[in-house]
């Protein structure tokens, strides 16, 4: 039963915590309990002050499939599908979302969740053998994990429905075209270069980046006005920091800044 449910392997890298699908028998096909430890890691990556930058990729020769629809049709029968626990991080980010900056990998079959989790996070990197879809119209049932709302903030109006209302296939260069997609890296390579990316962010300021990320948020969920309102007190906030000091140091000294995330 353990293994038809699938897990999600977690394993840090200094500063990065790895975060993966581990179904490859079912193309990484989605599960409730999966559900419930992808919230849990990310809740260690949002809480752990060690923890700076996370990677979510999967193992074997896919990405993921997406929801493996039995084991969800009850829930959705009763009005959600998502796994929210007190005030555990949301991976789809509509509940609280994860303060940490997110690197994803896919590979080869990419489809449904797989797209959505990719879009809750910040960066995606894509393997050349990537096949995107996002095929829920088929299964008579609509996206619910972010897709209706994110594929149009990133893509555009017309290259979401696009893509939405056809429920069509598409690659890694139609993905990187219309901006759902960051790179794209020769298959077998993804998951290093998006790692190589996490590592590059952890080497930053923590409180910064965190911030820098909010900030964004911030505009998106709220508007140009609350987003405006609220650069010049989280300006302060870091100038207070012991990590702005360090920069300022650095500066001087000529050298690489030794950040501690306070």
């Amino acid at each position: 039963m353990a293994a038809d449910e699938g897990s999600i392997s977690i394993e840090q890298h200094n500063h990065v915590l790895l975060i993966g699908f581990n179904r490859p028998q079912k193309y990484n096909g989605y599960t409730p309990k999966m559900a419930k430890e992808l919230t849990a890691a990310f809740t260690r990556l949002d809480e752990d002050d060690e923890l700076r930058c996370g990677v979510i990729f999967g193992h074997g020769d896919h990405f993921t499939a997406g929801l493996d629809l039995p084991k969800w049709t009850g829930r959705m029968e009763a009005g959600g599908s998502r796994d929210g626990e007190n005030n555990a991080v949301d991976p789809i980010g509509f509940g609280r979302a994860c303060r940490k900056p997110i690197v994803t990998a896919c590979h080869g079959i990419t489809y449904t969740l797989g797209i959505e989790l990719a879009l809750a996070g910040d960066i995606v990197i894509a393997a050349d053998n990537c096949r995107f879809s996002q095929l829920e119209p088929k299964r008579a049932i609509h996206a619910t994990g972010g897709a209706t709302i994110r594929f149009v903030d990133r893509g555009g109006w017309g290259n979401a429905m696009y893509h939405l209302l056809t429920a069509d296939e598409f690659d890694a260069t139609e993905a990187h075209r219309i901006g759902i997609v960051q790179e794209i890296v020769p298959a077998g390579t993804q998951l290093d270069r998006a790692i190589e990316i996490a590592e590059q962010i952890a080497e930053l300021a923590p409180l910064a980046v965190q911030e820098t990320k909010a900030a964004s948020r911030r505009y998106v969920v709220e508007g140009f006005d609350a987003a405006v309102a609220a650069l010049g007190p989280t300006q302060q906030r870091l100038l207070a920091s012991d990590d702005a000091k360090e920069g300022v140091q650095s500066f001087i000294e000529r050298r690489s800044a030794v950040f501690k995330g306070r």
